[in-house]
């Protein structure tokens, strides 16, 4: 119910106003009573009524400067005036304050609950269509994720100005006003994550289909985790987090310095190595760059961030590092060709093996700088031991994609003879240059070759809508369980593989069979939006009108049109 509060002098008006209507029974709640707006106002603030009844002329605090102070501590108040005044300087500065309704004395009781019901319906209006708003923000909250992605890969390609990004980030959410920047990667993956491709098994992070039946309860604790990660995120104060499914999340700590990012970002980091921790099947890896003061910059810290996070691959799991934590990984003597580390070449390609699996396109540079660091500046410098890691790099690819049931054959012309290869890599830079694009060949046809996987996928999760899109719990989460894969993941495939989000696809749905009811039923409007998911007639209503153009009547008078001969 609807709270009132009654600030009024005249002691006989106000028991009057107060005792005369039953309230309760009108479905409001008298919540407070005052002598004049110096009484009220820490009373107003205290009980938060929805609709304030004040006198004009009072001792102390009139009814306007009551007003005007209530109305910038508690917007959303609705006020009535009541005045012994029929002067237009009242009513304009009353109505420039924003007070709702200026009544004259004397009024009766009657008269003043016909003003408070009109009054008390507007405000459940506006809750209502602030309600609606609400529930429709929700809803589209899966496209506002993808538009965040898509601007976030734009400022690392350097695709927009400042001014562009900027005015984008405002529109999506994301301030990225600060004076200091920090850039933190953090992925999460299921426990002893490089064993388990090589036996056939399928990985939650890679662009694969998680089994339960494979690792027992690591997809739905992965799944659970992350979600909670997302939360977590949420509660933290200048962070922007960027969700890059399957492959974590980016988070970007605003400071007021570049002491304060590096506070800021220790504190994350800690608490989400507390929230995995609670999760022991499941392993962590984060990345972090460098603090930088301008936006532009933030690119930077990025970037030394991937650097970081490639050392994944040459490092134990459950670490947040820098990138100088990975070059101290590689630390090793001065000599010729170490023939000792031509037997840890099982190791290597097991490494090689796991990155083509579960790597990405963009860290290809960052894992073959580490990888050919990791071999050694001295090993390297030679002509023939780099044609031998040349040719074992190759043979990794070939076996990779012989794996996936992929010939080399469907490599690009240039990177299928593995002798001109070989020829090509005369310097390191040329090595690396022909093994990179090798890499990205590869990777590249892995991941066209998991979206094929992922037709049947796509196919059974849009099955399962359309046989219950009427289903109120229908969500980006309960379809996405359904195919046990992340919710996030899930909408970047589906959006991928469909040219729609989840939320577009179940809409569409749902609102196909409402135009098939309003054209060939009897029922009401309220009752064909329940009959197709939305429980909710005015959100319903609202929905309909936005994506059809027309309101449920609108659109169902049509069919009376056409009996009469009427196109529409």
């Amino acid at each position: 119910m609807l709270k009132i509060f009654l600030v009024e002098d005249e002691v006989v008006i106000r028991n009057g106003i107060k005792n005369n209507i039953p309230w309760e029974r009108e479905g409001f709640i008298f919540a407070g009573e005052a002598s004049d707006g110096e009484l009220a106002y820490p009373l107003i603030k205290k009980e938060k009524p929805d609709i304030l009844i004040t006198d004009i002329k009072m001792p102390f605090m009139d009814g306007l400067e009551l007003s005007r102070i209530v109305k910038k501590e508690l917007p959303q108040i609705r006020i009535i005036i009541l005045s012994g005044y029929n002067e237009f300087d009242y009513a304009k500065s009353a109505i420039d304050i924003g007070v709702t309704q200026y009544l004259l004395k004397p009024i009766s009781s009657a008269k003043l609950l016909e003003a408070v019901k009109e009054v008390g319906a507007l405000i459940e209006k506006e809750r209502e269509q602030d309600r609606v708003l609400e529930q429709y923000r929700k809803e589209m909250n899966e496209n506002l994720l993808l538009e965040r992605q898509k601007l976030w890969n734009a400022l690392i390609a350097n695709e927009l100005s400042t001014a562009e990004l900027l005015e984008s980030g405002q529109k999506l959410g994301m301030d990225f006003t600060a004076p200091a920047y920090q850039v933190l990667l953090f992925k999460l993956m299921p426990g002893d994550a490089s064993s388990d491709a090589q036996s056939g098994q399928l990985r939650f992070e890679a662009p694969r289909i998680v089994s339960e039946a494979d690792s027992g309860d690591s997809p739905r604790d992965l799944i659970a985790a992350s979600e909670r990660i997302v939360e977590l995120s949420e509660s933290w104060e200048q962070v922007l987090t960027i969700d890059r499914s399957p492959e974590g999340w980016v988070f970007l700590i605003k400071g007021e310095s570049e002491e304060d990012a590096e506070e800021r970002l220790a504190q994350c980091v800690r608490q989400l190595q507390a929230l995995v921790g609670e999760y022991p099947g499941i392993e962590y890896f984060g990345g972090i760059g460098m603090a930088v003061r301008r936006f532009r910059d933030i690119r930077a810290s990025y970037q030394e961030a991937g650097k970081a996070f490639a050392g994944r691959f040459f490092t134990e799991p459950n670490q947040v590092i820098r990138p100088e934590d990975v070059a101290r990984l590689h630390q090793r003597g001065d000599g010729k060709i170490d023939l000792s580390s031509m037997g840890s070449r099982r190791a290597e390609r097991e490494r090689v093996d796991r990155f083509l699996k579960n790597g990405t396109l963009e860290e290809v540079d960052n894992f073959l700088e580490e990888y050919f660091i990791d071999v050694g500046e001295q090993n390297i410098q030679s002509l023939l031991y780099r044609q031998y890691v040349v040719m074992d790099l190759y043979f990794s690819v070939a076996d990779f994609l012989g794996n996936l049931e992929i010939r080399t054959e469907e490599l690009p012309a240039e990177y299928r003879d593995i002798n001109e290869i070989v020829a090509d890599s005369v310097s390191l830079q040329e090595t690396k240059q022909r093994i990179g694009g090798l890499f990205t060949e590869a990777m590249k046809l892995r991941d066209s070759n998991s979206m094929k996987r992922y037709n049947a996928v796509i196919e059974d999760a849009r099955m399962f809508i359309r046989e219950n899109y009427q289903r109120e719990d229908m969500s980006l989460n309960t379809v996405a369980s359904q195919v046990n894969i992340s919710p996030s993941y899930f909408s970047a495939i589906f959006s991928a593989q469909t040219g729609q989000t989840f939320v577009e696809y179940l809409t569409a749905v749902r609102l196909e069979k409402a135009k098939e009811l309003l054209m060939c039923s009897s029922l009401r409007t309220a009752e064909i939006g329940y009959e197709v998911g939305y429980k909710d007639s005015h959100y319903f209503s609202y929905i309909f009108k936005k994506v059809v153009g027309c309101s449920p009547t609108e659109y169902k008078n049509r069919r009376t049109d056409g009996t009469k001969g009427g196109q529409s």
